[in-house]
């Protein structure tokens, strides 16, 4: 007897009773979701813990006790089905048993009570691992300096670190920082920072009131360059900075306008107001201008001067972007605009020579995306970095004249899809090829049109991305996937935590990409859970995917209760997770 869910994988059970109401199930590792483009390329994609599954009528849930292990094989009908049956071990708590249970119930459990940064990768310039002379970190490690440490932000390039403490201070580490930096050292104090991004040789941070501010990343420049002054807790009194900063605001400010969000490449940045006003400025004077600030005609920019993109006014941008040498731009009418360089088509324009710099905001031609699909699509977030660009779609099926009934299946029926263009040559397009140049946006097959049952609202939703993000030539996507973080001591022996799905692809020339290998990929992958040696202990030899732990309040190891969450942030040939307290 088999049962098809959302048209994927065939599980069979012939020896199921009626009474297998009563058995819990956890499947692993079968294909994770259903989606209506899955080929055998795909493979490396697993499908974690299904939410309900139905045979003949009778449900297998969460909260029953049967074990099924399925084993994905080429085809859906050679997928089996292993029974086990848990045991309690003789004096072992429920905790040990949801340790027995479920590999995602410890990743969950961990992260809140040992909060901290996991990082690997590119260690030449004493990032990944401050305290370590290896060149490489092949798979994710701690950096334990910020054991029991939450975070506001962090970026990682190859030389330079950077982290937003939860007081808001700006912690620096890493050789461009200074040259024997063995830990992270805080440098801007009292700011209240809340986002910070990296540029080659400038530190671009936002503060919570909308404040910017622009710093050398070398220590040394710190020191020796213009201090400014700064007011004092006494009246009418101030004093120099302890370091070299720019203080930037923008051009005719409206009232209750501020910077809300802050994007940048390497010689330079976007700044989005809450009113959907963009900005851009130069952030390094070493760089050069190929179109990415927006402003035509604009040769050699000075340091730290703001200009306004006037070509977008009447335009209400929500989100910005940026690659080391382009820029993108999204309304909310759900259309992209880019500028900058476009040598590999990572604006989405054809490639040639009076396309290879656009230094004004062009609209992305997005119309042919579901010709003869019968969906109105809309696009609702974009990514960039190095030199590639992504962006996701929602596509709702409507009806078009003259179709018949059956044509007319799946009226409103919602699809989720995400497309990448740019370079490709890294397996940074994620669609299974390798292509050294792609202008015209490509949908990523195991991103997109994806579903999962919902057991709260009894229905098939859409799997969305929560985020992408973009390092100089590898990636990584959280899925907006069914999370459940409710499981207590309180709660039934079976019940257990899990997360969101996250998979990486791309260049792994440094193991940015966390498998422990270093080949490039160009389909998106699982990786083995951060915690390997406690993993493996725990289970034996069995090794399972990292899931990200999802925003919530909880009391953390030290007895502190915070709302937090796990993030992962994609650098310069690098990689970490940290752990966020969400402001």
């Amino acid at each position: 007897m088999s049962t098809r869910l959302c048209g994927q994988a065939a599980y069979r059970a012939s020896s199921l009773s009626n009474s297998c109401h009563q058995f819990r199930f956890v499947v692993r590792p079968a294909r994770r979701y259903a989606s209506s483009s899955t080929t055998k390329s795909q493979k490396s994609i697993y499908y974690p813990l299904l939410a309900t599954i139905i045979f003949g009528g009778a449900v297998l849930s969460w909260n029953d006790s049967l074990l099924i292990r399925t084993c994905y094989a080429e085809s859906p009908d050679e997928s089996d089905l292993v029974f086990e049956k848990p045991k309690r071990r003789k004096g072992a708590s429920k905790e040990g048993i949801r340790d027995l249970i479920s590999s995602q119930h410890l990743q969950v459990k961990r992260s809140w009570e040992n909060p901290g940064v996991y990082a690997w990768g590119d260690n030449s310039g004493r990032v990944v691992a401050p305290d370590s002379a290896e060149n490489t970190i092949k798979t994710p490690r701690r950096i334990a300096f910020f054991d029991n440490r939450l975070l506001r932000d962090i970026k990682l390039d190859r030389d330079a670190g950077a982290a937003i403490d939860e007081n808001g201070d700006l912690l620096q580490w890493g050789a461009a920082y200074y040259q024997d930096c063995m830990q992270p050292t805080i440098t801007l104090r009292g700011k209240d920072l809340s986002s910070i991004r990296l540029s080659r040789d400038r530190i671009l941070a936002l503060s919570k009131s909308g404040s910017i501010y622009s710093l050398p990343i070398s220590k040394q420049e710190q020191e020796d360059g213009v201090k400014a002054k700064e007011s004092s807790w006494v009246p009418f009194w101030s004093r120099s900075a302890e370091i070299s900063y720019q203080g930037l605001s923008i051009i005719n400010r409206g009232w209750w306008e501020k910077i809300d969000k802050i994007a940048a490449g390497l010689d330079h940045g976007l700044l989005l107001t809450n009113k959907g006003r963009v900005f851009s400025v130069a952030t390094s004077s070493k760089g050069v201008n190929k179109g990415q600030l927006g402003v035509s005609g604009l040769l050699s920019p000075n340091l730290g001067e703001i200009h306004e993109l006037k070509t977008l006014k009447g335009f209400e941008v929500k989100d910005i972007a940026c690659g080391d040498s382009h820029s993108l731009c999204l309304d909310s009418e759900g259309r992209i605009f880019g500028f900058g360089d476009n040598s590999s088509g990572q604006i989405g324009f054809e490639t040639g020579t009076e396309t290879s710099i656009v230094d004004v905001p062009g609209l992305l031609s997005t119309n042919k995306l579901f010709a003869g699909t019968s969906q109105t699509s809309r696009i609702t977030s974009i990514a960039a970095g190095g030199n590639n660009s992504y962006f996701t779609t929602e596509a709702t099926k409507v009806s078009r004249p003259g179709e018949n009934v059956e044509d007319q299946r799946g009226l409103g029926r919602l699809s989720a899809d995400t497309w990448a263009f740019g370079s490709g040559i890294w397996g940074n397009l994620a669609n299974g090829r390798w292509t050294h140049i792609q202008s015209t946006p490509v949908k990523i097959p195991s991103l997109s049109s994806l579903y999962e049952y919902d057991e709260t609202t009894h229905s098939t939703i859409p799997i969305r991305l929560a985020y992408l993000t973009i390092g100089s030539n590898h990636a990584a996507a959280v899925m907006d996937n069914v999370t459940y973080t409710s499981a207590s001591n309180k709660s039934t022996d079976h019940d257990t935590n899990w997360g969101a799905d996250i998979v990486f692809w791309g260049n792994n020339e440094f193991y940015q990409l966390g498998t422990g290998k270093r080949n490039n990929l160009n389909v998106p992958s699982y990786i083995q859970a951060l915690d390997q040696t406690a993993e493996r202990k725990v289970r034996g030899k069995e090794e399972h995917r990292f899931q990200i732990t999802p925003r919530k309040l909880v009391t953390l190891g030290d007895g502190r209760t915070k709302d937090v969450e796990q993030r992962v942030e994609c650098g310069r040939g690098c990689t970490a997770v940290y752990s966020r307290m969400c402001q």
